[in-house]
């Protein structure tokens, strides 16, 4: 049995799962997916998808002399990611994701990615595994297979799939134009057909559509490139009441999905100059601009088509709230007022998620009545995600007598279908996925005692240990986006009165799914545990694994998941556990202390960064010249670079110029911000996110100018060089990973971080999926291979030299030409994000590891290390 605990980070507990091939219980208060590898497979593509002529049939079939039900043939797919829009990075996630769950000996599937240029290619899954399209847009043409057109790829598809399962976002992927080839060439697909989906991807078709159709919309205004109606746009504001200098609205592309390029502005002129960034910026040329309206609350429903053959029979799951969070001045809630791309997809405590929703029981029905409707007037097909608002008070404009007789208009208030996503977000946040299982895995959250706060305002050393709670997890609450949301989640399950009306409603989707799903020869029911979560002290849950001789999957990043307190009680009861040892842990975690103990290795190209450690109060109550010219002085640089002493690889992060942006950094800290905003400081940079709370102790560094690479997606000479790179310094920044047995660790190969705006990696990019770039292996033109075997051997005696075991991730400034290694960290709890890339790394190795066996070798370690301990105690007794 495996046991995952996590803390804060989420990412990387969800990919450890799901790359474990797990089966997991599931909350009586959540919806799950059926269970298909456990069911009797029977089905045309016709039956299950609705779409296109069958071209063939996979079925099951029973010997009779035997009993025993064998595959006629396995199931073809093809799926397809990438895509000329801003998201095709997170139709990079959402193909991953889709990968990890539909792979199996009934499935074969193959993966293809189409460019920025509309150029298709044949891709390996390894690719799929890459943060970015960056990461590999670069090398397509000598690792992939190319089609010379469109029409080529269609008929490769028509030839070598059965079914294509396109998950590509934006333009080309939900606006019919993908569809509209698979069509004419008769390819089943999964989707709603091409004339549907270019009616509902355009934004202001579609709030026409809904409006004809009897449902209540938003007022809009369409502004175009080609005729832009400035007289018309007055007229418009004035009739909705609208201030013409200082008027709040929503500006947003009409035909570039539910996040990119969306904002908010205020008068008529601030509108048109924000549409006209929309247009320069080539998003799209046509713009819709609607009232903000206060006062509502957000929420997202997923339909899922559970018909059979051409019958459509939408049922809508458990609605969701979307709640964003604010912290700080005024300033910083008028900013980021709107559900934007940043919220959506990089998981902070900036939005908050209520499943099901906090309305009245009626409007929930209602939002799920409204959106099995709409999905069915707009002809969808297979699933969609369906987004919208409700009003409890509705303002004047909305309960006007235009939409009293409108759907929509309720005693409880108003609820207005905003946007149609017909190839909504696939990541594992976004669905809930279950597949076979070859290990037993419970999921479980590491939490203090009274919430995440508590730990921020009381708890310090061993109270702070003593005062956690550990939680047993149902698959569904994994896949919130924050720990803080799952200990929301795990305490409002154990609430009655919550948990009834949760329970309620739940089994009413319930009756819906099978409904639907009982008329499909292939549907054998659902596997679902009832099972709700369960709340243990720290000491308990350790003993509890003991009890079922659990390893301890260890993914709680910072504290004492790093710092060798978890791994020392784990240790004490003799539970096996991931990663490094109790000093080593220890070590790692002190930046200092990690620096003091590489310095001997001088001589064997390994530099450590000199380091000057601060207290928060000095920079506080002291003379902020004199501190700057002290650290300039000690440390030899007139630029640093500051971070926690103790906090992770990511928040706290910045580069200093001048006294005035230690200041300014000083002033972050004592207001408690959690973030710093873009371009606060001399130097450009992205916003920082700051450790909250602020760290008592600060590390100030020379800062290291590394070259600039730019990898270009886009070139006019297909064989052009996409890479560019202007070699000044020659050093670059590298993060690797490291794998094996104490004494004896191997470096997997390491990672070029580009770093795409500012000096710094931002949190983005380390984090959010579909942002930052990682070059896997370096490429050749930037460093030889010998010079890239030089830089893993050191890599591999920095890893044996702080006692690593298991796995680790090293982040270092690497001269290209040399090897020499600088090291800036070491993280013995790393990020298993796609962004960290330690799974591209394990993809990138002779032969491919790819993710079970990456994550299940972690495991065996673990198990290896615990059977050699009681194997020399063993000894030491005899």
């Amino acid at each position: 049995m495996a046991s995952l605990a996590c803390g804060s980070n989420l990412s990387s507990f969800r990919n450890a799962i799901v790359g474990t091939e797990t089966r997991f219980a599931f909350s009586k208060s959540f919806i799950s997916m059926p269970d298909f590898s456990r069911s009797n497979l029977n089905f045309s593509y016709k039956q299950c998808f609705g779409v296109g002529i069958p071209r063939a049939k996979a079925e099951v079939f029973e010997d009779q002399s035997t009993g025993i039900k064998e595959k006629e043939r396995v199931l073809r797919v093809g799926l397809i990611c990438g895509g000329p829009s801003a998201e095709r990075g997170i139709s990079l996630n959402s193909a991953r994701s889709v990968l990890d769950h539909i792979q199996g000996e009934d499935l074969d599937v193959s993966c293809y990615y189409i460019n920025c240029d509309l150029k298709a290619y044949a891709i390996s899954s390894a690719q799929v595994y890459s943060n970015t399209p960056a990461d590999f847009d670069f090398k397509l043409e000598s690792l992939a297979q190319g089609f010379q057109s469109l029409s080529e790829f269609i008929q490769h598809l028509a030839d070598s799939v059965d079914i294509v399962f396109p998950v590509i976002h934006g333009r080309f992927g939900e606006d019919g134009g993908i569809q509209d080839l698979l069509e004419k060439a008769n390819i089943p697909f999964v989707g709603t057909q091409s004339h549907e989906c270019l009616r509902a991807f355009d934004k202001h078709t579609a709030s026409m559509e809904l409006n004809k159709k009897g449902f209540m919309t938003v007022p809009s205004f369409l502004l175009e490139e080609s005729k832009l109606n400035k007289d018309g746009f007055l007229k418009w504001f004035s009739s909705n009441q609208l201030d013409i200098d200082s008027g709040k609205v929503v500006v947003k592309p009409t035909r570039a999905g539910s996040s990119i390029g969306v904002t908010v502005a205020y008068g008529v002129d601030d509108s048109i100059k924000k549409a006209n960034d929309i247009i320069s910026e080539g998003i799209d040329d046509k713009v819709l601009v609607e009232l903000f309206l206060d006062g509502g609350s957000e929420f997202t429903a997923i339909v899922l088509d559970v018909g059979s053959g051409s019958d459509c029979q939408p049922v809508v799951l458990l609605p969701t709230e979307v709640e964003l969070q604010f912290h700080g001045n005024n300033e910083v809630r008028e900013e980021d007022a709107i559900f934007n791309y940043r919220r959506k997809y990089l998981p902070t405590q900036q939005v908050t998620y209520h499943t099901p929703p906090r309305f009245p029981t009626d409007i929930i029905e209602c939002i799920r009545r409204g959106a099995s409707l709409l999905f069915q007037r707009f002809g969808l097909r297979d699933f969609a995600r369906i987004d919208g608002w409700f009003f409890p008070s509705p303002t004047h404009t909305l309960s006007s007598m235009e939409n009293y007789n409108k759907f929509g208009s309720t005693e409880s208030g108003a609820i207005v279908f905003t946007d149609i996503n017909l190839i909504s977000g696939m990541e594992q946040t976004s669905f809930l996925f279950q597949q076979a299982s070859k290990l037993d895995v419970t999921p479980c959250l590491v939490a203090p005692q009274n919430g995440y706060s508590s730990i921020m305002r009381h708890a310090k050393g061993d109270l702070e240990t003593q005062s956690r709670t550990v939680w047993s997890l149902p698959y569904s609450l994994v896949l919130r986006h924050t720990a803080e949301e799952v200990l929301a989640a795990c305490i409002e399950a154990i609430e009655p009165d919550r948990a009834a009306l949760t329970s309620q409603l739940r089994n009413q989707v319930m009756i819906d799914l099978m409904e639907g799903l009982n008329k499909q020869k292939w549907f054998a029911g659902f596997d679902i545990s009832d099972d709700p979560p369960i709340k243990y002290s720290l000491g308990e849950w350790i003993m509890h694994a003991k009890e079922v001789q659990a390893t301890v999957f260890i993914a709680v990043h910072g504290g004492i998941g790093e710092d060798g307190t978890l791994q020392s009680l784990l240790e004490a009861a003799g539970v096996p556990y991931t990663g490094p040892g109790v000093m080593a842990s220890k070590i790692c975690m002190d930046k200092v202390a990690t620096s003091l103990a590489l310095g001997h290795l001088r001589n064997f190209g390994i530099l450590t960064i000199h380091k000057d450690v601060r207290r928060k109060d000095e920079l506080l109550n002291a003379s902020i010249t004199d501190i700057w010219h002290d650290l300039t002085t000690n440390l030899q640089s007139n630029t640093l670079c500051v971070k926690p002493a103790r906090d992770g690889c990511s928040t706290g992060v910045a580069r200093l110029c001048s006294a005035k942006d230690l200041a300014v950094y000083a002033t972050a800290l004592q207001k408690c911000l959690l973030q710093l905003p873009s371009n606060s400081l001399s130097k450009a940079h992205g916003m920082i996110e700051m450790p909250n709370p602020p760290p008592e102790l600060l590390i100030f560094e020379p800062f290291i100018e590394t070259d600039q690479i730019i990898v270009s997606s886009k070139t006019t000479n297909e064989s052009e060089q996409r890479i560019i790179w202007e070699a000044r310094n020659r050093w670059v920044e590298v993060t690797v990973g490291v794998i094996g047995k104490r004494g004896a660790m191997c470096s997997l190969s390491p990672s070029i971080t580009i770093k795409e705006s500012g000096d710094i990696l931002s949190l983005e990019e380390k984090f959010q999926g579909g942002t930052g770039i990682n070059l896997t292996p370096p490429p050749t033109s930037i460093m030889r291979k010998e010079a890239l075997q030089r830089c893993k051997e050191r890599i591999e005696i920095i890893a044996n030299a702080l006692e690593l075991e298991g796995f680790s991730r090293i982040d270092a400034f690497l001269n290209v030409d040399s090897g020499e290694v600088m090291v800036i960290e070491v993280n013995t709890v790393p990020g298993m994000t796609p962004s960290t890339v330690l799974i591209h790394q394990a993809l990138a190795e002779e032969p491919p590891m790819y993710p079970q066996q990456f994550f299940r070798k972690l495991l065996d370690l673990s198990s290896q290390r615990y059977e050699y301990i009681l194997v020399k105690e063993d000894h030491a007794i005899i």
